[in-house]
């Protein structure tokens, strides 16, 4: 049967650079690793050779492929699956990208652009490793390549190909038939949730960091092959620096994201998800400082080698978490199950990638020269090892909790989370919290080696001082106020606010007096004072959170509110406020008010424009006003997913989203008629709920809901509603002539579900129109919260990044001109996206 409408061809040139790409991924590695075994120098040279020529071949292939995808989504051709699944004709241009690596396919195929292009960076810089470091990575590509390779070996199909065709995939009798695209009118589309702009950017860099992750991994298995143990630390220390800059800020996106799109309550909830790609980043950031110990003193060289490892292992058990479904029931955005299949073939890339390197490890342990005098405890080098220590197991602990799901599934067991999951995570992570914060502070006032014990103290004094006394300043005039865990952990609180304080100023002097302002070699330090001021953001921000919205305050208690997507439990209804449309009602310093709501150009969207007032409490008068204006994707059964909107101040953020809204279309028709009543000024007449008296008439109203001039015609009645609770409400309907003719502008009464209107004049008399209607009165519901120093989170991220990138280009001896580029495009790009872009 011919099929009418399809767009085949770019479909078959993708398979054919999928296979391409595969069968490149296998040459281009298996030369590799033929050249790092040859010592023949004209042989290696020609095997590099080839093996670079099939590295460009599979790179190219792979933007082939992604741009064919692209191409496809773009356009619309919902004959292919994958275009079907994740684009629509609603979708804006710039959510194209993040429906590509919304699926599988399109995630594996951005890991694998990154790494093709880390290749070539160590091509062209890294000559002396490139053959066994690329022969790792080389592997990684194959297994990546396998993943979209959707052929079939006998019933199993290997990979999932994001060229398969529709038909061939959805059972339906429409399929049999050739005009089977007219019935397709449109794509499922993104995820709801994924429509925000951090989507756009989140993937991307985190995906670069989890590929920047397998070339200290490939330089430590570089090491053991060539038995040259030691010297692969210098070339991989910088690319270790670079994937713990990028890696860090990846995840940091994804809590902004989940802070603006989830409606978490905050940026961070111990998701499975987001534990999955912190523990790669704490076992590097401990490589790093291993290896830094290393290069400075011959020490922890096999615990550099474990943590180079175990930190792209652990990126790829973490792919296995996320993808294999195994978190479904856990994680607010894991992968559903992709098919036995797939889900072998990810394990099979853990276990290629885990039992090879740790064989290879533990075979040469003894071989792995180590220093035979112990570190003293006077010296830098035993600080930071017990501080890559305590952050390797911090980060094990992490990983052991987020894997009981595993552990279910393997030992047909049923252990459940506890019911407080965040609490369970943070009464240890303030722990690690407290000795990171002071080992920060200290650990750079040690020498290397050895340091004179009244040195360190003389020179700690004045720091611990200031730190006391700042701590002390905080604890009387901005107290913390997280009592609900009780006086011990409100104590750990404190103790974790004095280590941040004490860190920042220890690591501030540390610049100014230890370094001589030197800022070149400043790198350590300024992250480090970062750190701490990201530490102090987190404490602020967290345990000081404040709700500021309560049904307490008009007095309307709906049971319905949202869902906590953590822990799934209702929210507490009396922390949401509902609002009637056009009746304001007190949330904190505020009045707020629901103007009114409008849809947005995606199907289901609807945006609810909210007017917030800060009045001064004597006069009145209104001294601060601004709008929110939060969404939901309004779906089928009135399920709803909640889009916050953010008022960011310097030192504060005024948080907002809805949590519940009655979908209009649900709604029935509305049925009731307008009844007309003739009064005088000063008349009264009556409704069910109610009276209301005729004030007055005026003539060409100027107020502030009308503007017209006194040689216009225009009459507005002045109406006052009284409810039977003694409840006064204002109306003001509206009749004027143009040049177009009589128009007639209605008003309503929310509260009382009434719609009033002008009819018009008899003798002495006006007609008054009113409407009680039958349908539910227009309200939505909302939480909001005040996240106080909330900036001092995404600053201190920014200042660490660049404290990292200072010393990614100290490390990699960049020129001046390329250091200062690195340094100020990486600070002008991460100062907008965490603090101007919204």
């Amino acid at each position: 049967m011919e099929f009418e409408g399809e767009h085949l061809l770019p479909g078959r040139i993708g398979q054919f650079f999928v296979l391409l790409a595969f069968v490149a991924s296998i040459i281009s590695t298996i030369a590799y690793f033929t050249a790092s075994r040859k010592t023949d120098l004209v042989e290696k040279r020609s095997w590099t050779r080839f093996a670079r020529l099939s590295f460009f071949t599979q790179l190219v292939s792979i933007l082939v492929i992604f741009g064919i995808i692209f191409y496809i989504c773009s356009n619309h051709f919902f004959e292919y699956l994958y275009a079907y699944k994740h684009a629509s004709t609603e979708l804006e241009s710039k959510y194209l990208l993040a429906c590509i690596w919304e699926g599988q396919e399109g995630s594996f195929l951005l890991w694998a652009i990154w790494h093709g292009i880390l290749g070539l960076f160590i091509m062209f810089r890294i000559k002396e490793w490139e053959a066994p470091v690329m022969t790792v990575i080389s592997l990684a590509q194959f297994f990546l390549m396998m993943m979209l390779l959707g052929l079939y070996v006998g019933d199993v199909r290997l990979g999932s190909n994001p060229f398969i065709l529709t038909r061939n995939e959805i059972a339906g009798p429409i399929f049999s038939q050739p005009d089977y695209l007219t019935y397709i009118k449109d794509g499922v589309g993104l995820n709801v949730l994924l429509r925000n702009y951090w989507m756009v950017i989140h993937p991307p860099v985190l995906f670069l960091g989890f590929a920047a992750t397998i070339i200290p991994f490939a330089f430590a298995y570089a090491g053991i092959q060539s038995k040259r143990y030691g010297d692969w630390v210098k070339p991989a220390l910088p690319w270790a620096l670079f994937g713990a800059c990028v890696l860090g800020v990846g995840i940091m996106m994804g809590g902004k994201w989940a802070y603006e799109s989830l409606s978490f309550g905050g940026y961070w909830a111990w998701d499975p998800v987001e534990n999955a790609s912190l523990v790669p980043w704490m076992i590097l950031v401990a490589g790093l400082h291993t290896m830094v110990i290393y290069k400075a003193t011959g020490h922890s060289l096999k615990a550099s080698y474990l943590f180079a490892f175990l930190s792209f292992i652990f990126v790829l058990y973490s792919t296995f978490l996320t993808r294999t479904g195994i978190l479904g029931d856990t994680s607010v955005h894991a992968f559903t199950d992709a098919g036995q299949a797939i889900n072998v073939m990810i394990l099979l890339f853990v276990v290629a990638f885990t039992v090879p390197s740790l064989v290879l490890f533990f075979m040469n342990l003894k071989k792995i020269p180590s220093e035979k005098k112990e570190e003293n405890t006077n010296s830098r080098e035993f600080w930071m090892f017990i501080g890559a220590l305590v952050i390797f197991l911090a980060a094990i602990f992490i990983i052991a909790k987020t894997s009981i799901p595993v552990y279910n599934k393997i030992l047909g067991t049923s252990i459940a989370q506890p019911e407080d999951v965040e609490f369970s995570y943070n009464k240890v992570i303030i722990l690690v919290a407290i000795i990171i914060g002071l080992l920060s502070a200290i650990g750079q006032y040690f020498k290397y080696r050895k340091t004179e014990s009244g040195q360190v103290l003389k020179k700690l004094a004045l720091p611990t001082l200031l730190a006391a006394v700042i701590t002390a300043l905080f604890a009387v005039f901005y107290p913390i106020g997280y009592y609900k865990m009780g006086a011990g952990f409100l104590g750990a609180i404190y103790v974790a606010l004095f280590a941040s304080v004490y860190a920042f100023v220890a690591n501030a002097m540390y610049i100014w007096s230890g370094l001589n302002g030197k800022l070149k070699a400043a790198g350590g330090s300024v992250a480090h004072l970062g750190f701490a001021m990201m530490l102090a953001g987190i404490l602020f921000s967290s345990s000081n959170k404040e709700v500021i919205s309560s049904s307490a305050a008009n007095g309307i208690n709906l049971q319905i509110s949202g869902k906590d997507p953590l822990t799934k439990q209702t929210d507490n209804p009396t922390e949401n406020l509902t609002l009637i449309r056009q009746v304001p009602a007190a949330m904190g310093p505020y009045e707020v008010t629901y103007l009114k709501d409008s849809l947005g150009n995606e199907k289901g969207r609807r945006f609810y424009e909210l007017l917030f007032q800060r009045k001064d409490k004597a006069t009145k008068k209104v001294v601060e006003e601004f709008r929110l204006n939060p969404d939901v994707y309004l779906m089928k059964g009135n399920n709803m997913s909640s889009n916050p909107d953010t008022k960011s101040y310097l030192g504060k953020d005024v948080f907002t989203f809805i949590s519940y809204t009655i979908n209009k279309e649900n709604l029935p028709e509305d049925t009731a008629q307008f009844k007309i009543i003739e009064l005088a000024e000063g008349d009264t007449g009556f409704y069910s709920k109610g009276m209301f008296i005729l004030n007055r008439v005026v003539k060409n109203p100027d107020n502030e809901k009308y503007h017209f001039k006194p040689d216009d015609l225009a009459l507005m009645a002045d109406i006052t509603f009284i409810s039977k609770d003694s409840m006064h409400y204002k109306a003001s309907p509206l009749v004027h002539i143009d040049q177009y003719g009589l128009n007639q502008v209605d008003d309503t009464v929310y509260a009382q579900n009434l719609y009033v209107k002008f009819a018009g004049v008899t003798e002495n008399k006006a007609r008054i129109g009113i409407k009680e209607s039958d349908m539910i009165i227009e309200y939505v519901t909302l939480k909001a919260y005040i996240f106080p120093h909330i900036n001092l989170v995404w600053l201190g991220l920014i200042i660490m990044s660049i404290g990292i990138v200072m010393s990614a280009v100290q490390r990699a001896k960049l020129s001046p001109f390329y250091g200062a580029l690195a340094l100020i495009a990486s600070a002008a790009g991460l100062f907008y996206m965490f603090l101007l872009a919204n």
